[in-house]
Parts: structure tokens; C-alpha cells; sequence
């Protein structure tokens, strides 16, 4: 392993007090205690890569920048720290674009370093400078989804640029900051001593006792009080808190996708998930409740049933109090009777302490309607979860990969069928367990993103669940997991097309026009599993619904990646909620 000291070596000769930047950048990330950076190589980034290959921090390359930007995405989800993602100037900044907006829309923390075109030729327009409305322009492109960006003009500009991405990536609505480095500046002298500043500690926002007073009274008040918790509450580590206050109060708590997981699936005041794909019971308790505690949530449109009161919230009449470490978000889509700009952690641990000195007010009958409710729902699925039709049904898979997987394992979600489905219908009993894209909702995020969860938690399973549409926009995926090591499996729920687009188009157009997958006239599978071992990862095609649990088994025991593809019926998930996007379509002759 080469030391700290050994990295000395670099010293300009004559200046005694300087090192070459880069090698101080790398020392710097391992004082922050940045254990791997996810990217791809470039001209302008070789100097900053020789000295990560001599410092503990680990470099895992991908082949696409996408891909790189999921899994530092995954791995910031997974570990609680930022992710950090190394992109080259150009199309290696553009490529990562999605990947980091989609960190940006689900508030993940993730600190961007990207190479950028020589500072001394700024207008010339070198190799794949991006300029066209000012000289080296690249970062301008970030601006709409990064909380800040950096151009490093002069190499001691370097040291606070990344101190302070580092602090702002996690500060306050946690999120994505970029530093753009010209790739003189990594090869620049610096004095020894420039990256002394650490990130200051943060001690977040909390509750005071009078506004936890405030909103305990209003609650006890209440006829109908619901707790609904959003993403906040599990980036901020608040699954407890949450629980707590619910069983000190005998309060309902219904969720946001984000939120999957905040609760146990057989805790007996868990609703559900709420909005388009939401439950019944969630959705209605929450348009009947007289008033809400909504913490950690944007209230967003798919959640919220496109804020049509018909459907999930009817605010007003019902009172909202909203807690959120981001002020922008209180008011933002539904008048509030109270704002709190607090850590989701801190308050729900204020209101559950406080709780417990008041006698709970009885709501008989509470437990058993919800119960009741969430049985009914799940009636509509309880064959499907046996069903050996083949295709298979995609219920089955749910059941086959709740049985093989363990409660700590990870589930990680693309977008169709398996995001849908899951959010709606799987149990997580552990929190943090299930990772999806929300906000961005990108296709190709699950395939990329266990990479991420799998550096960060080796010792745990990571499976991916994933549509044919997602996993083919980037297979090589299977190649970054075969070089890094990583054991993840996908399990590919392949119905030949982009089966949620296509289940909408033919509602309302009675056609699947550009959605499904066709060669010739005919249904079109790439073989995924096949192209698995190719790659030198396992592969299994399912060619019965009885072989998926052994697959699954097997796959989980291997100490290699494993594609496990699997023909799948493309049947809708339930949409007990509303999206507008129904209203919106019309059919012309």
C-alpha cells in the first residue's frame, strides 16, 4: 500500500514547499474519508487519476459517465456519505448530466470533480471545449440542478472550491455540488499546506419545545390526524423517531415512494405509499384526515395524485403542518397553517419525547380498519403472487425475490413495472433497503446505481430489479461489476418494450406505436443473459416460473455478477390514485 510519505515524490525541484495539486487532492479525500470516486478516464483528468492510484482512495471506472454518476448516486444512498463522481471535459460532463440531476431531484449528496480544457487557451475553443455563449463554459450546463458550482480559475482557488463542495453537498437539503478543473491546475504547483480547512461540523436544525408543544396540541385536537412521511425522513436517518410518535400517539403514518421503508410493512399504523400508484387506504385517509403532519416531503405530483383533491389531498379542508429542511418546499403546493425548517431527525425526535408525557387519546378501531383495508388491497394480487403462467406474471417475481432475499438485502429499482410494483406491493421491513429513482424518475438508474450500494455494503445482497427497456440502454454495467468485483444480481423483468409507456398508449390510443421492441414484424428480446457471460458474469435465462426462486438463490450465493432475465407479462400495476397526464391525452382521427 503506498503511504502518505510516498507520495512526496512529485515535488517541483527548487520548490520545496509546493506539491503537484492533484497529489494534495488525493490526500485530501482521504482526510474527508472519501473511500471510492466513480468515473470514467479522459485527457483531462490522467493527472488527478496517477495520484488516486497512489492513494488509498479506491477508482472505480465505468464505461459510460452515466453510469459512473448512478452508482456514486447508490453509493451515497446506501453508505450516508457523498458520492464522488470524476468526469472529463466535454461529453464526459455531458454524459454524467442525468445521472447527477437525478442525485439533484432526490436529494443525494454528491461532490462532482470535472476536468475542464487548459485555462490558458479559454476562447480559442480547444478539443472539446463547450463555449458558445462565454469561454469555457462546461459548468453552465450543471447550473439547473447543482445547489452550487465551481470553475477553478487558479490552482490556489482549488483547496476552498472543494472544501466547500464537500460542506454543501451535505449541508441543509442535501445535494450535488461540481467543481470544474482545468486540467492545468491539476498538474500546478501548490503550497503543502493549502488543503488544511476541513468542513465544519453541521449541526442541523431542530424543533423548539414551544413548536413541538404547538404541533402535539394540534394533533391531539385532531379527529383524524395523519402522519405522512417523505424521503427526509430516511436520508436523515428518522425511521425510529417516526415510529415512536406514531405509537406514542396512535396516529396513521402514510408515505411517499421515497419513503418506502420508513416504517415496517406489518407495523400496524402503516398505510402505504399514496398517489398515482399508491393504496387505497392510504389515499383516501389521507384526503379524509382533518389535519396532516408532513414531514420531510416535497409533496410531489406523483405522490399527490397531481394535487387533485378528488384523489389523495384535499388541502384545504384539511390542515397542514409541514416540516422540511428546506424552506422552498413549505407552501410550495399546498397552503400551510405552520412551516418548520427543521432536520426530520431532530423533530420527530422532539415530538415523540414529548409525546410520551401525554396521555394518547383513543381511537378505537384504528388498527383493525387499516388492517382490513391493506388485506382487501392485497387480495387483488394473492393469485399472481402463486401464478405459474409463463411469461410470468410480474407479481411472481415480487414474491419469488421477497422469499430469496434477505430483510437487510437491497432492492434496487429502475422505473416501470419494478418501481411502480414495488413502491405499491413489496414489504421492506429494514429501512434504507429499497433505493429507486423518484424525483428524475431514469430509466437506467437501477442497473448503475447497485453497483454504488454494493461498494458501499459488500456484506449485504443488492439486486437490482429492473424492465429490458432499462437495462439495455447501458449493459455494460455487468462489465464495470465484473472488473470492480461486485456480486450484485440483476433480475431483468424483460416484457419486450417499455411496458408502462406502452400500457399507456394503448389506453388511450389503442396502439403501442414506438414502445415495444419489434424485429421483422415480431416481438423483439435481446439475450441479456447470454450477452452476462459474454461479459464473464453468470447469465440465466428463465424458461419456468418455478426456476425463479432457485435462480435467485444460486445468484445470491455466487461470488460473481449474475444476470437473471426473466419473460414477463406486460400487465398494468394497480392506479388506485390519479395522474393528470389521463386527462391530458386526446385521440385525433
Amino acid at each position: 500500500m503506498t503511504t502518505t510519505a510516498d507520495l512526496h515524490v512529485e515535488r517541483t525541484p527548487g520548490r520545496e514547499n509546493t506539491r503537484i495539486a492533484s497529489y494534495l487532492l488525493a490526500e485530501y479525500l482521504e482526510r474527508l474519508g472519501v473511500e471510492v470516486v466513480f468515473g470514467l478516464c479522459g485527457h483531462t483528468v490522467i493527472a488527478f487519476l496517477d495520484a488516486l492510484g497512489k492513494s488509498r482512495v479506491r477508482f472505480i471506472t465505468a464505461r459510460h459517465e452515466q453510469v459512473a454518476a448512478h452508482a456514486a448516486d447508490g453509493y451515497a444512498r446506501a453508505s450516508g456519505k457523498p458520492g464522488v463522481l470524476l468526469t472529463h471535459v466535454g461529453p464526459g460532463l455531458t454524459n454524467a448530466a442525468t445521472g447527477v440531476a437525478n442525485a439533484a431531484l432526490d436529494s443525494i449528496p454528491m461532490v462532482v470533480i470535472a476536468g475542464d480544457v487548459p485555462s490558458h487557451y479559454y476562447g480559442r475553443h480547444p478539443h472539446q471545449e463547450i463555449n458558445l455563449h462565454s469561454d469555457a463554459d462546461q459548468f453552465q450546463i450543471f447550473r439547473p440542478f447543482c445547489k452550487r458550482v465551481y470553475r477553478v480559475d487558479r490552482v490556489e482557488d482549488l483547496p476552498r472550491a472543494m472544501e466547500r463542495a464537500f460542506h454543501l453537498a451535505r449541508a441543509g437539503r442535501p445535494g450535488p455540488v461540481l467543481v470544474d478543473v482545468p486540467m492545468d491546475i491539476f498538474s500546478a504547483d501548490l503550497d503543502v499546506g493549502a488543503f488544511h480547512q476541513m468542513p465544519a461540523p453541521i449541526d442541523p436544525p431542530a424543533l423548539s419545545a414551544a413548536t413541538a408543544r404547538r404541533i402535539l396540541d394540534a394533533l391531539a385536537k385532531a379527529e383524524r390526524p395523519l402522519i405522512y412521511a417523505g424521503g427526509g425522513v430516511m436520508s436523515s436517518g428518522a425511521t425510529a423517531e417516526l415510529a415512536a410518535l406514531a405509537e406514542a400517539l396512535e396516529v396513521p403514518v402514510a408515505h411517499s415512494l421515497m419513503a418506502k421503508g420508513c416504517m415496517r410493512e406489518d407495523h400496524p399504523l402503516l398505510l402505504g405509499m399514496t398517489g398515482f400508484w399508491g393504496t387505497p387506504i392510504g389515499n383516501e385517509s389521507c384526503r379524509t384526515a382533518d389535519l396532516i403532519l408532513a414531514v420531510g416531503t416535497r409533496l410531489a405530483e406523483a405522490n399527490s395524485s397531481s394535487w387533485d383533491p378528488r384523489y389523495t389531498f384535499a388541502i384545504p379542508p384539511t390542515r397542514l403542518i409541514h416540516i422540511d429542511v428546506d424552506p422552498a418546499e413549505i407552501g410550495r403546493n399546498f397552503p400551510t397553517e405552520l412551516g418548520v425548517v427543521a432536520d426530520a431527525k431532530l423533530a420527530l425526535a422532539a415530538l415523540s419525547t414529548a409525546a410520551h408525557e401525554r396521555p394518547c387519546r383513543p381511537r378505537d378501531g384504528l388498527r383493525q380498519e387499516i388492517a382490513a383495508a391493506r388485506r382487501a388491497f392485497a387480495a387483488n394480487w394473492r393469485e399472481q403472487w402463486e401464478s405459474d403462467q409463463y411469461p410470468l406474471r410480474p407479481e411472481r417475481i415480487l414474491s419469488e425475490l421477497r422469499k430469496a432475499v434477505p430483510e437487510d438485502g437491497f432492492i434496487v429499482t429502475d422505473v416501470g413495472w419494478n418501481k411502480n410494483g414495488v413502491g405499491q406491493q413489496f414489504p421492506i421491513t429494514v429501512p434504507g433497503t429499497f433505493i429507486t429513482p423518484s424525483g428524475l424518475a431514469t430509466m437506467g438508474f437501477g442497473p448503475s446505481a447497485v453497483l454504488g450500494v454494493k461498494v458501499a455494503q459488500p456484506r449485504r445482497a443488492a439486486v437490482a430489479l429492473v424492465g429490458d427497456g432499462g437495462f439495455g440502454a447501458n449493459p455494460s454495467v455487468v462489465a464495470t461489476a465484473v472488473e470492480a468485483g461486485l456480486a450484485v444480481v440483476w433480475v431483468v423483468m424483460d416484457n419486450a418494450g417499455f411496458g408502462t409507456i406502452a400500457g399507456l398508449e394503448a389506453m388511450h390510443y389503442g396502439s403501442t406505436y414506438g414502445c415495444m421492441f419489434e424485429s421483422g414484424g415480431s416481438s423483439y428480446r435481446v439475450d441479456f443473459a447470454a450477452m452476462a457471460r459474454a461479459m464473464g458474469a453468470r447469465g440465466q435465462m428463465i424458461t419456468a416460473a418455478g426456476d425463479l426462486g432457485g435462480a435467485l438463490r444460486e445468484a445470491l450465493a455466487a461470488s460473481v455478477p449474475t444476470v437473471i432475465q426473466v419473460p414477463m407479462e406486460n400487465a398494468p400495476t394497480p392506479t388506485p390514485g390519479h395522474w393528470n397526464i389521463n386527462d391530458i391525452y386526446r385521440k385525433g382521427s
